[in-house]
């Protein structure tokens, strides 16, 4: 068997139709939705790789599971089973199911962040920036160089700077309620932590007792990463893994969309008792009892089977090798990508790709929007309209990278389908030199403004 190709372990039980559309049906669709891809209706979308968050399909054990669901309000023995797969597979004690992972921040900042707070961390998510951002608290990117080059080879871009990171903690000392680490670093491209940085950023944090917290959405593939690339760690099985980088930490929130293999869920697991037992509270103002946590029975099942599944070396090998071979099609046709290829996605450097519009144009949302408009794909800008504006001075805010997130749907979608994709992304780069002009802003919300933000074509 080892000297054959590799194939997915796992094989269809039911499909699901998907509808073809012509180009000027898109660019009407399009302009409907104030060129916001998060406007469009999914039967408007042909491929869609918006977001690999509960989008992927889960196992016939985890539908077995679905079935058996306790939907009691208090107490389930799907809660139970959901609590000990987590005690087991992370190490911590303490334990609270949310609906989703910006409920899980929601509910753990609303005990740690308070006015004024500095956070540092990689690449903070959108959604962790603006729960800190909400409670008028800063975060701090301290973020290897590394990860925002993207031609660079390093097999660790999500690594914390050391050196960024105690400056951080010198500077604001007394302000830090903790340091988030991202696995995998999502805002970076989807780029992992190693073993060796988490322990030495763990290291850092103990010596000036600040807690170290984990955003722990793709956790799995992270550790994946770890068993391939770092020193030490090949014999090792993903399980342990994921055990020893947990153990180096103080506690984790999770949207278990990801690598729980799950369609809605997440948590919050911590160590400390004192945290957990404030952090109930909220939970119970915010989500529902502490033994459901907005989830029904069968989801805490299935969330329970999939974090089994996760933490398995042949599906996380399937998986990021499907991301890999899409990642490689556009290296061979001269594509501009994140490089090495991230867990989840394959993220468009928009920089290199369309130098011709200006990046107050938005031109990673212009790319997006051309990826819809030429093969029905939706995919995601990870930019300056996602970065926001900046809380105080008002203006936009512009990263170091302008990317276009890929990001690929859990046991999903084909090889075929990963060949069109890049099909149509090498038509739009052959063509690149004729995009001149972007978009601008005709409405935005103060905050996560890319969701719902209205833009308008600007006319050459």
């Amino acid at each position: 068997m080892k000297d054959l190709p590799y194939a997915e372990p796992y094989k269809t039980k039911m499909v699901e139709y998907m509808r073809p559309s012509t180009i000027e049906e898109r660019k009407q669709w399009i302009k409907e939705a104030d060129y916001n891809l998060f406007n469009l209706s999914s039967d408007k979308v042909f491929i869609d790789l918006l977001t690999d968050s509960g989008t992927g399909a889960m196992s016939d054990k985890q539908w077995a599971e679905m079935m058996v669901g306790d939907e009691s309000y208090a107490g389930s023995q799907s809660y139970l089973k959901l609590r000990d797969t987590v005690r087991r597979i992370t190490g911590f004690q303490y334990f609270l199911p949310t609906h989703q992972g910006r409920a899980a921040e929601n509910v753990l900042f609303s005990v740690l962040v308070n006015d004024g707070d500095i956070v540092p961390g990689n690449s903070h998510f959108d959604t962790t920036k603006g729960h800190i951002e909400f409670r008028k608290a800063s975060v701090v990117d301290c973020t290897i160089d590394e990860a925002f080059n993207t031609t660079v080879f390093h097999p660790f871009k999500g690594n914390v700077n050391i050196e960024k990171l105690e400056n951080s903690l010198k500077l604001n000392a007394g302000k830090v309620p903790f340091v988030i680490v991202t696995i995998t670093c999502n805002s970076a491209g989807g780029q992992p932590v190693s073993m060796e940085n988490i322990r030495a950023v763990s290291e850092v944090c103990k010596r000036r007792h600040i807690p170290l917290l984990i955003d722990a959405a793709r956790f799995a593939e992270n550790a994946y990463f770890i068993k391939m690339r770092e020193e030490g760690y090949r014999n090792k099985s993903i399980k342990e893994i994921v055990k020893e980088f947990f153990s180096y930490t103080d506690g984790m929130t999770m949207s278990a969309k990801k690598d729980g293999l799950v369609n809605m869920g997440g948590f919050i697991a911590l160590n400390n008792e004192e945290v957990y037992k404030k952090a109930s509270v909220f939970s119970i103002m915010f989500e529902g009892f502490k033994t459901y946590g907005g989830l029904n029975g069968r989801d805490m099942g299935a969330l329970a089977v999939g974090l089994d599944e996760a933490t398995e070396f042949d599906y996380l090998h399937s998986r990021i090798g499907q991301v890999a071979y899409l990642g490689e099609l556009l290296v061979k046709y001269g594509v501009p990508v994140q490089q090495p290829f991230g867990g989840h996605a394959i993220f468009l450097d928009a920089n290199k790709f369309v130098l011709t519009i200006p990046r107050d144009e938005y031109r990673a949302q212009a790319l997006a929007i051309e990826l819809y408009i030429v093969g029905g794909i939706r995919s995601v800008e990870i930019g300056t309209i996602l970065a926001d504006r900046d809380p105080f001075t008002h203006k936009n805010r512009y990263p170091e990278l302008e990317l276009v997130r890929l990001a690929i749907p859990r046991r999903t979608y084909s090889l075929n389908h990963m060949r069109y994709v890049a099909s149509v992304i090498r038509k739009i780069y052959d063509s690149r030199s004729q995009a001149k002009r972007g978009y601008r802003i005709i409405d935005e919300a103060p905050i996560m403004r890319h969701f719902t933000v209205k833009l308008e074509k600007i006319k050459t």
